[in-house]
């Protein structure tokens, strides 16, 4: 027990060294001093006494020829602490401030990669996921031949398919309530905007069957026009997927809708006969 309470001393007495030495670095006028400092301890990955001393020369380096190494460090910091929001605003920062220099494309192909990282779970507000494709894309117009740019392609792919997933699951929320029209919708513009999804074969069918829901729930006049849709519905998907595992439910969909769509001509038909005939009895005086 002894040798613990030994290490533990010596681990409190080296501590409260170094914290006092960074209290002197903190105070220290020279900035020589606190930048060759502020390196080391980048050096020694101990990005937050790092911060701290980079934060104190910012505005007084600005205008040296340590500005640009200060500015690279600086975005590094923030970056391997995770604060992704803040190093993706330095690296950017870097970019507009030093665009001709070696590591210019290197920080703003970062920038772009720290709104990747922040980018969330499809379920969450997805704002910083546009932001990162847009970032991207951007940095692939600026430099096309950069070796970064097949990576950039792979992280615009992950993040479309998280936005995918996201309409994905939002239609299939709406199908569970019951909200036809806005499911129909938002599978819709999946198909228009992901055409490539591996959802597409139970997109299609599920329009089908919303189209055919949506048409039994409708006032009578809105009828003709639903049970139609479901035909054309069944149609796309049929043309494309003939052998789908849903194929038999699909297209008992179909049949009914294409009975009640009879149904209703023959209906209408009726009607109609009954006027004429009503029409020409009364032009002969009946």
């Amino acid at each position: 027990m002894k040798w613990i309470k030994q290490i533990a001393f010596l681990i409190l007495l080296t501590t409260t060294i170094i914290s006092c030495k960074h209290s002197r670095l903190l105070k220290n006028p020279d900035l020589d001093t606190k930048y060759n400092a502020a390196i080391a301890y980048y050096n020694e990955k101990d990005y937050s006494r790092a911060l701290q001393l980079f934060d104190q020369m910012m505005g007084a380096i600005r205008a040296t020829d340590k500005a640009e190494d200060l500015y690279y460090y600086y975005s590094y910091c923030y970056f391997y602490q995770k604060d992704y929001s803040l190093a993706s605003y330095y690296f950017k920062r870097y970019y507009t401030s030093f665009p001709n220099t070696a590591r210019a494309e290197e920080c703003l192909f970062m920038s772009a990669y720290c709104n990747y990282l922040s980018s969330p779970s499809y379920s969450l507000d997805q704002t910083s996921t546009y932001e990162a494709i847009k970032e991207l894309q951007l940095f692939m117009n600026i430099y096309p031949k950069s070796k970064r740019v097949p990576e950039c392609n792979d992280l615009i792919d992950k993040m479309r398919a998280k936005l995918e997933m996201k309409d994905y699951k939002i239609a299939k929320l709406y199908y569970r309530m019951k909200d036809y029209a806005a499911s129909i919708m938002t599978f819709h513009n999946i198909l228009e905007e992901f055409p490539e999804t591996i959802h597409r074969e139970e997109i299609l069918f599920l329009v089908v069957k919303c189209y055919a829901k949506y048409a039994t729930l409708s006032v009578k006049e809105k009828q003709y026009e639903r049970y139609t849709n479901t035909t054309i519905a069944f149609q796309d998907f049929y043309r494309e997927f003939p052998a789908s595992k849903f194929a038999g439910e699909a297209t008992e969909l179909n049949d009914k809708s294409r009975e009640e769509l009879q149904r209703m001509v023959d209906k209408n038909k009726d009607i109609i006969e009954k006027e004429s005939k009503r029409v020409r009895l009364k032009s002969n005086g009946l």
